[in-house]
Order: structure tokens, then sequence, then C-alpha cells
């Protein structure tokens, strides 16, 4: 079983984000996770294309993309050239899915697809072979802090169940409301990957938090 810990820079404080990307350089993470808003797909804004080149400059982590956008494919060569490592998109957004996963591995990087809440794993099944990561939103995407949606341990178990019937090595990630009472219970269900935000840095000691949601 993989664990792996992405934090995720939404929460951290915007006028440190420097030392953020230091702090978990220094710890146990193992990719930083950062999320692309741009008001129309989800009603919040963050950052993009220019702060992570800034990132990637100090991140000695890979850098784990969440393009939370319309027509994300029109930005996919951009956020490879600041440094994206990954690059999820949401299926969601994307009218021709099969093309956009293509062009994000002719890219060279992972590629990765989110599932909104509402959104049925089956809906992967003829497109899964394309995906090193698959991530379940286990909140409404947009906002950190969000409360854990509990249905998603079942979306968990069936996700792998398909990825191991099809004798894939698609790594499963969980974003939102992600902590350390709930991540042995996410792992035992089948993820790989948690994305923490508020957890890791509304920690008063987030090394030993991102520690024991690897425990």
């Amino acid at each position: 079983m993989t664990k792996k810990v992405a934090a995720s820079l939404l929460s951290a404080d915007f006028l440190e984000l420097g030392k953020a990307v230091e702090m978990l350089n220094e710890s146990e993470n193992d990719w930083i996770h950062v999320d692309v808003m741009d008001g129309e797909f989800v009603p919040n804004i963050s950052f993009g294309q220019p702060v992570i080149k800034c990132i990637k400059k100090i991140a000695k982590q890979p850098l784990d993309v969440h393009l939370m956008i319309v027509e994300p494919d029109r930005y996919l060569n951009d956020f490879v050239k600041v440094g994206a490592d990954i690059i999820s998109v949401h299926y969601e957004a994307c009218r021709h899915l099969h093309r956009t996963l293509s062009a994000i591995k002719d890219l060279g990087v992972m590629a990765g697809v989110v599932l909104n809440p509402h959104t049925p794993v089956s809906c992967l099944k003829d497109i899964l072979y394309l995906c090193d990561t698959v991530t379940l939103m286990s909140v409404n995407p947009g906002f950190g802090g969000q409360k854990f949606i509990e249905h998603t341990y079942d979306k968990i178990k069936e996700l792998k169940e398909l990825i191991t019937k099809n004798s894939l090595s698609t790594l499963i990630e969980i974003d939102g409301g992600v902590n350390v009472q709930n991540a042995t219970s996410l792992y035992q269900a089948g993820a790989d990957v948690l994305v923490a935000g508020s957890a890791v840095f509304s920690s008063p000691n987030p090394y030993q938090t991102i520690k024991d949601l690897k425990k």
C-alpha cells in the first residue's frame, strides 16, 4: 500500500508561501499540492502560473497541480513550463477527456483526473488506463477547511476494485477534509495519497502532523 501525503498550499499563509514550501521540503511530505482556481469552475480564485513558477524554484518535492478551471487544455503547456510534475483535471470540466489526458502525458508529466462528490466512479471505466492518479473530492471543491463527505469511503473501495480488476497502477488521491483522525481509515479503504491542507497548516506542529498522517 502506498502512503503519500500531499500538503495543500491553499491552506498556507499566502504572505509566507516561501516559508511554507521550505517547511514542506524539510518534512516527510511527498508532494506539494497546488490548487489552481479560476472563479468560474469553482467560486474562488487562487494562484496561477507566476506563483507556481516561484514555488518551483525552491520546492524539493513534486508539484501536484490541481486545475479547478474551465477549458484546462488551453493551459496545460503553460503549467508544465512553470514546473508542474503532476497535472490533474476535472472530469466535469473536460469535453474530450481522452484528448486532454493524452496531451498531459505527451508533455512528459503525470496525468490525473478529479471527480467531484456527485460524479460516479463508473464514468472512468473507459479512461482509467490513461490515469496516473484519480483524485476523489471528499468535499465540494473551491474552499479549504470543509467537512469530509463520508460517502467517499464507498467510492474509494469501488475505484480500487476497478483499478485492481484492470491490473493498473493508478494512484487514488483523496482531497478534502483529510486529517489525522480519518487518515488510517482512508488508507485502509484503498487510498494512496492524502491531500491535507488545514490539518497541516493549522497544526501547532506541522512536521509531526505530516508524520502522523503517514503512520
